[in-house]
């Protein structure tokens, strides 16, 4: 029975630690803030409930495996999930609309060709056969295997574009797929949202960034009804029931090293921990930033993902009156000036007129009574201490009450006469995000292509004995791929060099 101290409680390091723990291991995660969930937060008010980090699950089978693995029990007995259908509705700045239906590939080429015209259908139909090439070109490596030593495959585009024009070439950014592909502005608009709610910039992610789209509209959105903070309790009481044990308020300052490896922890009272091997869930970049990990140069700092410069500003709403039946759970506002927001990504600015993910999910557990309705506003945002007095980007902190007001503005496209409604509001920004995680961006899933830039961190850490768990791991951020880290990490840490991934 080996001893595992465990750097950090959020999801992927939850999920190892109940594995491992499962596998007859002594596990003690140390967390620095009073609580668990990591960035699966909750903000409560006065009888409302939203959540601040993930609000949809994809995927689910990853958790399902957690907890059939660590204790032959259902995740549905022990959360309730419910399918969001339709799976979103989105609003375009012609002022078109379509809800598309949760898993259905049928349903989607349907509607869209009912909304945006005869044809439009087909060719969503096509890109996605293609987005379906490039998952499966890459799904095993990058989400059921640890990171192979040899990453030159994995840093060539996967994305089986059209090859047309006179350069005859593959389109090399998702934002060239949309181009070229879909022909509809309004498609090529539906396409970009996605890489927008996982924080990647369209005009930069790479073509494989269609897996994203791909991944939803087959697998399905779920919801967790009260929240997806709700999912981070269970498998926290999954660990307790695992023997894991927990020490809230434990900042850990340092790895210790011995003979070459890691040998324990050291905590920022000057306690030190001793352990045969070391589970960092945190993120990777801080833990070499606040030299947590002790690498001064920044050669020696394993890889992440370094082109993620994006957060996320979210604005909680508490609404006066009841939910409407006839409500959608998510509506996608498009911006009415997809250039300018583009632009505004790509020069550390706010857009005029954001693209706004509006979230109203039929849950009694996140309001006071049915006489009211919370509503949850988010926008993808240049981050790197935008926000903050130390703004990494310079100039002065961006004005975040006028950019939650645009935001509000956009949401009434999916929520008419929202405003009258409000009475109050809550603001969180990348700044919340740094001092929660330590961090201002928020990482997306890994992608193949754009020459490795957006694969994440390996699992087996440069130093033997320390391994890596969570949204800056592999395989990426989003509470499915946190989940696959810490399976990951635990295959790794039970089974050694002959592990070669999930079955």
């Amino acid at each position: 029975m080996a001893r595992i101290a465990v750097i950090g409680a959020g999801m992927g390091a939850m999920a190892a630690a109940a594995r491992l723990a499962v596998a007859g291991h002594r596990v003690t995660v140390y967390e620095r803030s009073a609580t668990h969930g990591g960035a699966v937060g909750r903000f409560e008010r006065e009888g409302f409930g939203f959540d601040t980090g993930p609000a949809l699950l994809h995927l689910p089978a990853v958790w399902r495996d957690l907890f059939v693995k660590t204790g032959k029990e259902p995740l549905e007995r022990c959360v309730e999930l419910v399918q969001v259908d339709p799976a979103s509705r989105h609003v375009f700045a012609d002022g078109t609309a379509v809800s598309l239906p949760n898993a259905s590939r049928a349903g989607i080429v349907s509607a869209l060709d009912a909304a945006l015209g005869a044809g439009a259908g087909a060719r969503w139909g096509d890109f996605l056969g293609r987005a379906r090439d490039a998952w499966e070109r890459t799904r095993r490596p990058l989400l059921e295997e640890p990171l192979p030593a040899d990453l030159s495959p994995l840093e060539r585009e996967p994305y089986p574009a059209l090859r047309s024009g006179l350069l005859r070439r593959s389109a090399r950014t998702l934002a060239e797929v949309g181009r070229r592909e879909l022909a509809d502005p309004r498609l090529a608009a539906l396409l970009e949202s996605y890489a927008l709610s996982y924080g990647f910039d369209p005009v930069t992610a790479p073509a494989s960034a269609a897996v994203l789209p791909y991944m939803e509209q087959t697998f399905g959105s779920w919801y967790v009804r009260g929240g997806m903070r709700a999912l981070a309790d269970a498998v926290y009481e999954r660990c307790l029931a695992r023997k894991v044990e927990f020490v809230f308020g434990a900042e850990v300052s340092g790895v210790r090293e011995k003979d070459g490896r890691a040998a324990g922890v050291e905590l920022a009272d000057g306690r030190l921990i001793e352990a045969d091997q070391v589970v960092a869930g945190a993120p990777v970049p801080a833990l070499y930033r606040d030299q947590v990990i002790g690498r001064e140069s920044q050669d020696e700092w394993p890889r992440f993902q370094s082109a993620v410069r994006t957060g996320r500003v979210t604005v909680c709403l508490a609404l006066r009156g009841a939910r409407p039946a006839d409500a959608v759970h998510r509506t996608l506002v498009h911006s009415a000036d997809r250039a300018d927001e583009l632009d505004a990504l790509a020069g550390a600015r706010l857009p005029d007129r954001p693209t706004v993910a509006v979230l109203r999910p039929d849950d009694e557990r996140l309001r006071p009574d049915g006489h009211h309705e919370s509503v949850t506003v988010t926008a993808t945002v240049p981050a790197g201490g935008l926000f903050s007095s130390e703004n990494l980007w310079g100039g002065e902190p961006q004005p975040v009450d006028a950019f939650a007001d645009r935001m509000t503005e956009a949401a009434e496209a999916a929520i008419p006469g929202l405003r009258e409604r409000l009475l109050w509001r809550e603001v969180r920004t990348p700044a919340d995000t740094f001092r929660e995680t330590g961090m201002y961006q928020v990482p997306g899933p890994a992608l193949a292509g754009a020459r490795g830039a957006l694969l994440p961190a390996a699992n087996r850490s440069p130093l033997p004995g320390l391994h890596f768990a969570g949204g800056w791991a592999h395989p990426g951020g989003s509470l499915a791929h946190a989940g696959m880290s810490g399976a990951l990490v635990a295959g790794l840490i039970v089974e050694g060099a002959d592990f070669r991934g999930s079955q």
